[in-house]
């Protein structure tokens, strides 16, 4: 699997603190201020505009968000509640849920019927009824579990009457909702696009003139005249327009309905609750009057659009289009040819559609014949590749897209309208390329190595026939598995880090050991990442031998190199690298060390009386005999000829030593068996008991002067030296 850009996620990361910091100040900010104008008003505030925030954003914002964003909004209505009420503030968080539940309702909703808000599957007219719907379902469920949390003991402080609740939930829904899901979508076109910005800043800046003199001028209710300045934002400016016109109305008459200044006041009985419901329902008629309007007219921009592009786009194929196209009808004659067969085929439009299928390709007719009649029956578009002869003669291959379509001069009939390109080049290049392929198919098939591309999700997608031999499988059965998969989890494990490597473009070449059975097979393997044309790495390659041979050509001169070709024990090199590691370690740790050095007696005699065969039966036969008297951690090895030393550690005292000793000395008397005869061997033998050893040839010495005194008394025993201890 490829691996995500550690820069990239970080920058993600950072983008999604910010904004959820950005949408923390301000919904507290909107729930603050709403709950302290209600408070100061004594009545719920005309408008409540957090909750259509949140539901803008979420539904601007993929879904793996969601649950960040709707915990920072959980956590600004606690904080704005905290601000608001004070010492009501745990009672009043009753109503959290109840808000974040309206919010998930009209989110879950909208989400449903358009999963990717762009206004353009369906219509802006769809999408403004659904979200009406949904904001209606949304504030009747949290109005009712409002209602019923304010009815209980601890219900907190009251935020109005459920009309109350209801009518400010919803416009804020459909208002701040809308604003924030068209500033979302336009981003820097809200301020108009280039070279408007400062008329519509001009428009817009009239637009809040206006409204706030009407609810400056308190002596006669002009709120009409409201209408015409909005109106032309958003006939001007569609969309953004909208939002914007109608979010500076509604925040005008909120604050000034709050405040008690504007037309409202001039009902001499009302009080501030009745205020507040006749600026709702002011803004409710706003909504409903600029709403469906910026919506259609959204819509028949969008589908003008769609009908100025269909049009271009029908003019530009019709007269520079290279593509032959040709209307046949049910009878099978041409009735137009595009200009561009006269360039592609060399027959002019008239030539090319008198003629039938003779100048298909003999071997293509039949082929041809079968896809029309398809496209006939079940009416379902057709891609063909054919050959259509050239006015010279020779042939093109044509590539073709039909389709049925109702005929334009013949009622109740359908036509064949098809698009033909020519592909000869690129069928050509196609044969060359897959004639290339078979070759380097063959190739590589034949080589006697594993080669392999894996993908960056380590499946593979091209292995050679070789593969067969090493994974005990069809390699065509590898193709589209992962490595772990086609190789086993512990075969895995040896590979895993390099392919690692590799995927993170670095090349790894290495080898490794599988055990099949009571064997083991040795590979080497090169990883070589694979990058596509434009840098990006599209996986790795394999080039994996089999290496057993040369392996255990490797370890069976490395044993010949340590072992005695005789006896099958050490020799000197093994026993020169082995004492010089001991005297290393017992300089470090003060223990003693204790070489015996071993002489066959008379070897010569043997030699020259039984012959040289039976005296190699006789080094073998006390090989195996030393080798059955001493412990598996002592060293044993042939220095040469008739000469045996055994190197030993752990030996505290001379008792043990000479117990030691004497064992291998009664080892060797019973006689040795050379064919039909019995010989008698012994042996002579020099043992030096040594602490702090200068070297192994210090230690050697020491018991080669001991071997001299064996020798001296007769032979057939052992003399030991002591050193230190």
């Amino acid at each position: 699997m490829a691996t995500q850009d550690p820069r990239q996620m970080r920058r993600q990361r950072l983008r999604l603190l910010g904004g959820s910091t950005a949408l923390f100040v301000v919904l507290l900010a909107s729930v603050a201020t709403s709950l302290l104008l209600a408070q100061h008003a004594g009545t719920m505030v005309s408008i409540w505009t957090a909750n259509g925030i949140a539901t803008g954003v979420l539904l601007s914002t993929p879904r793996r968000y969601w649950p960040t964003l709707i915990t920072v909004t959980l956590a600004a209505l606690v904080a704005g509640l905290a601000i608001a009420f004070g010492t009501l503030f745990t009672i009043s968080l009753l109503m959290v849920p109840v808000e974040l539940t309206e919010i998930v309702i009209v989110t879950a909703i909208i989400h449903h019927y358009f999963p990717v808000i762009t206004g353009q599957q369906s219509g802006y007219l769809r999408f403004g009824r659904v979200t009406i719907c949904a904001a209606l379902a949304g504030c009747s469920v949290a109005t009712l579990l409002a209602s019923f949390v304010q009815r209980l003991p601890t219900g907190g402080a009251s935020l109005g009457t459920p009309s109350d609740w209801f009518r400010a939930h919803l416009l804020g829904m459909v208002i701040t909702g809308m604003l924030t899901l068209v500033a979302f979508r336009e981003r820097g076109r809200m301020l108009g696009e280039r070279g408007q910005r400062w008329r519509m800043l001009r428009d817009v800046l009239l637009l809040v003139a206006i409204t706030i003199a009407v609810f400056a001028w308190t002596r006669y209710p002009l709120l009409f005249v409201i209408f015409a300045p909005l109106l032309y934002l958003i006939f001007q400016y569609r969309l953004p327009g909208l939002v914007l016109g109608v979010a500076i109305v509604a925040l005008v008459t909120n604050v000034c309905t709050t405040i008690n200044l504007g037309p409202f006041t001039l009902i001499p009985t009302s009080n501030p609750a009745e205020r507040a419901m006749i600026a709702q329902a002011f803004l409710g008629v706003v909504c409903l009057v600029a709403v469906p309007v910026a919506l259609a007219l959204a819509d028949r921009q969008r589908l003008g659009r769609r009908v100025a592009e269909s049009e271009n786009l029908y003019r530009l194929l019709a007269e520079y289009a290279s593509d032959i196209i040709v209307r046949m009808g049910s009878d099978g004659t041409r009735r137009y040819v595009s200009p561009s067969v006269r360039e592609m085929l060399g027959w002019s439009p008239e030539e090319f559609a008198a003629q039938g299928s003779e100048l298909i390709h003999p071997d293509d007719r039949e082929y041809v014949s079968a896809i029309v009649t398809r496209l006939r029956e079940t009416g379902q578009p057709a891609v063909t590749r054919y050959r259509l002869r050239h006015r010279t003669g020779n042939y093109l291959w044509i590539e073709s897209l039909g389709r049925l379509a109702p005929s334009p001069d013949h009622p109740g009939e359908t036509e064949i309208i098809y698009s033909g390109r020519d592909v000869t080049e690129r069928v050509l290049a196609e044969e060359a390329l897959a004639d290339s392929e078979k070759r380097l198919r063959t190739i590589a098939d034949n080589v006697p190595a594993v080669i392999a591309h894996v993908d960056t999700e380590q499946r593979y997608t091209f292995i050679n026939a070789f593969a067969s031999q090493v994974m005990d499988a069809e390699a065509e059965s590898s193709i589209g598995r992962t490595v772990e998969e086609a190789r086993g989890p512990t075969v895995y494990a040896l590979l895993k880090p390099h392919i690692a490597q590799a995927l993170n473009g670095t090349p790894s070449t290495f080898e490794y050991e599988v055990h099949a059975g009571d064997r083991s097979r040795y590979f080497q393997a090169a990883y070589v990442p694979a990058t596509a044309a434009d840098g990006t790495l599209t996986g790795f390659y394999t080039l994996i031998t089999d290496i057993t041979a040369i392996k255990l050509a490797e370890q069976q001169l490395d044993f010949l190199a340590h072992h005695d070709a005789l006896t099958g024990i050490a020799n000197r090199l093994s026993f020169r690298e082995s004492a010089g590691v001991a005297v290393q370690h017992a300089g470090v740790t003060q223990e003693p060390l204790l070489l015996m050095m071993i002489d066959v007696d008379y070897f010569k005699h043997i030699n020259d009386t039984y012959g040289h065969a039976a005296g190699d039966l006789a080094l073998s036969e006390v090989a195996v005999r030393l080798k059955a008297s001493i412990r598996k951690t002592d060293l044993l090895a042939r220095l040469g000829g008739d000469e045996f030393v055994i190197l030993c550690r752990d030996i505290e005292d001379t008792a043990t030593a000479h117990q030691l000793a004497q064992k291998i000395t009664d080892a060797m008397r019973p006689p040795v068996s050379i064919g039909t005869t019995e010989i008698q061997v012994s042996l002579s033998i020099g043992v030096a008991l040594c602490r702090n050893a200068a070297s192994s040839d210090a230690l050697l010495q020491c018991a080669d002067e001991a071997l001299y005194q064996a020798k001296e008394a007769g032979r057939a025993c052992y003399r030991l030296t002591t050193d230190g201890i």
